[in-house]
């Protein structure tokens, strides 16, 4: 049987939904996981999610992308400084969800954080990265770090480049140019109508909305098949997530 690598969109605490997911996707242990980042911040198990994926790391091969979100728990972890800016966007919860932790607990999450990754490129020269980036002369150049886990504008040129332009176009996008493909989280398809995952170009968009009304994606990247949980807000009655 082929090994596969799937991508999984951004999880925002649903730890219920990701054990859902990986287990309709019929998960193997030869099975490498890319996950695209945002592990918390929405749903009432932010905790329980980075627990289960220090587990699952030790099981199989695992890509953990670093999202925005990432960066803000991280940084109160490290700090105990807590930005209202991410108490309004979901953090509020994943506060909650640490009070009972054990300093041990701690470590261990603060060293999965440190460890994530901005950007994966794999052999097949296909970029995993959780929000974008700017250069024009790829990810390996760009001035702002924040930019791998902010950046939206290559996903809009993605969806606004016209499909029939010939790649040796000059009007084709150069920072398309570089990668096979390119998978990205960060910014819900639900934001366009739809909880599927989206393809622009070669850029594929698996943020299913699962912080929002939406549900938890896995792509298969080389048959394109996926995977979906239930309706996150489902799993979590009496919660609202980021909504």
């Amino acid at each position: 049987m082929k090994k596969r690598t799937l991508v999984v969109g951004d999880i925002h605490g649903a730890y219920k939904a990701l054990r859902q997911v990986l287990d309709r996707a019929g998960l193997r242990t030869d099975d490498t996981l890319v996950f695209l980042g945002d592990y918390v911040d929405g749903w009432s198990e932010s905790r329980e999610v980075i627990t289960y994926l220090l587990e699952l790391a030790e099981k199989q091969p695992c890509i953990f992308i670093r999202g925005n979100h990432d960066t803000w728990c991280e940084n109160w972890l490290t700090t105990g400084e807590l930005s209202d800016t991410w108490l309004l966007h979901g953090g509020a919860l994943t506060v909650q969800g640490y009070v009972a932790v054990s300093p041990e607990e701690k470590e261990k999450h603060l060293a999965f954080f440190s460890r994530m990754q901005h950007y994966h490129i794999d052999a097949q020269n296909r970029l995993f990265i959780h929000a974008g980036f700017s250069s024009m002369h790829g990810p390996a150049h760009e001035v702002y770090t924040s930019n791998y886990s902010w950046d939206r504008t290559l996903w809009e040129t993605a969806l606004a480049t016209d499909k029939q332009l010939n790649r040796d176009s000059p009007l084709y996008p150069r920072r398309l140019k570089h990668f096979a493909e390119i998978y990205i989280g960060h910014t819900p398809t639900t934001n366009y109508g739809t909880e599927l995952p989206m393809n622009g170009m070669n850029v594929w968009d698996l943020d299913t909305g699962a912080a929002f009304t939406g549900k938890l994606s896995v792509l298969d990247i080389d048959s394109k098949e996926f995977w979906q949980s239930d309706t996150v807000q489902s799993l979590y009655p009496g919660e609202r997530g980021r909504n």
